[in-house]
């Protein structure tokens, strides 16, 4: 936006991921989400609430920012070689398009998921957390089903929780954030996802609001 001379007045945050997302969508023709675009505008931790109503009455989600420097400790792994997201959306798009109940009420239900979420981060309840991380991907397993997932997706779920880890999608495949409770079995898990051929990292949060503001005091 600076490149262009363009300011929060022109294109207010709060619009800003639904104008990337349209601009991806109908000149660029890629499938993508809003939750992508939304983080990449607000960075740091983001609660994100995409209610119809909200989306209706004020033309754009909800968004929080949370606050991280409490979180435990995230990993992440990934494969070498991602799949394309946009095959795996796209049947379950059909179906939304197409008003099945089933995936009508797995949305909701990952509304709920994402809520709960955004409370036990606030409240610190790690364990709370574990058990949606692994509902989400339980839920999302149950709606694609594994062909669509595919193996090396999966066989990074199963590597995660061999080992006590949670562990669900990023996205909509290609990498998978855990959280272990367990350091021991975290060293264990970290060399059997390399020995698989799997990317594994750990996750060292940044709070985009305290970055940005380093970057404009360099720039003066």
């Amino acid at each position: 936006m600076r490149f262009f001379n363009v300011t929060d007045k022109d294109i207010p945050k709060t619009i800003r991921p639904q104008f990337v997302l349209d601009v991806e969508r109908d000149e660029l023709f890629i499938q993508a989400g809003l939750q992508d675009r939304v983080i990449q505008v607000y960075e740091g931790l983001v609660y994100m609430d995409f209610s119809s109503a909200l989306m209706e009455t004020q033309g754009h989600g909800d968004y929080v920012h949370l606050n991280m420097s409490t979180l435990p400790h995230f990993w992440l792994a990934y494969l070498s070689d991602p799949s394309d997201s946009g095959r795996i959306h796209s049947n379950v798009k059909a179906r939304w398009n197409g008003g099945d109940e089933e995936v009508h009420d797995a949305m909701k239900q990952f509304a709920e998921l994402a809520l709960n979420a955004k409370v036990a981060i606030e409240q610190q309840d790690w364990k709370t957390l574990a058990e949606l991380m692994n509902n989400n991907f339980d839920l999302r397993r149950k709606i694609y089903g594994d062909k669509a997932l595919g193996s090396r997706n999966l066989e990074m779920i199963e590597i995660a929780r061999r080992h006590g880890s949670v562990v669900k999608f990023c996205g909509s495949g290609g990498a998978v954030v855990g959280l272990c409770l367990d350091g021991v079995g975290q060293i264990k898990m970290k060399e059997e996802f390399r020995e698989k051929g799997f990317v594994f990292c750990d996750v060292v949060p940044v709070d985009g609001n305290i970055q940005k503001l380093k970057e404009e005091e360099e720039e003066e």
